[in-house]
């Protein structure tokens, strides 16, 4: 033996190295699109199923807009199991929080939340980014997992990059 031992320091270093090259990756595209004259339909769509990819611990991935009103989300489109939460109230569960806390939630053990709003009862996990742009807000980007503390702060950044971008679609088109 020549004293020198496998880590997984470099392993989990190269994970969190390809992961950011795909959002940079994943952004780009988005931008492309924008370029090209897709409207935020397509590029919610594109962005859910991208995501989605990202990570196995991923493992339901979907994005709801919020209404008019200011009232409640409406599940626009998703990869995973099926819900029965499509359209959840502003305050109601996490992603109900998020939009009236107006701040991103990453959730380490939904068990652990009172109006938690069960889809799957498998999820342990749960990340909701918001699709703002600056006091405004149009949506979210809501991540399950069957993990418990499955999303890390480099998650939450990777997402929010993505959900930066959308933003800046949805802004256009309402103007």
């Amino acid at each position: 033996m020549n004293g020198v031992r496998n880590s997984p320091a470099p392993e989990a270093f190269s994970r969190k190295i390809q992961a950011m090259q795909n959002v940079t990756q994943l952004v780009k595209e988005l931008q492309e699109m924008r370029d090209q004259g897709f409207l935020s339909d397509a590029l919610l769509r594109h962005a859910v199923k991208k995501v989605k990819r990202a990570s196995d611990k991923y493992d339901w991935v979907g994005v709801y807009l919020l209404n008019e009103a200011g009232d409640e989300l409406w599940l626009h489109n998703y990869v995973g199991s099926p819900t029965e939460h499509s359209r959840i109230p502003v305050g109601s569960g996490v992603c109900g929080t998020a939009v009236e806390e107006k701040t991103n939630q990453n959730i380490p053990d939904v068990s652990a939340v009172e109006n938690y709003l069960a889809c799957n009862p498998e999820v342990q996990s749960e990340l909701v980014v918001l699709i703002r742009a600056g006091d405004e807000i149009f949506g979210q980007i809501d991540i399950d997992s069957d993990e418990k503390k499955a999303f890390s702060d480099e998650d939450e950044a990777a997402v929010q990059a993505v959900a930066d971008k959308l933003a800046e679609q949805i802004a256009a088109e309402r103007r």
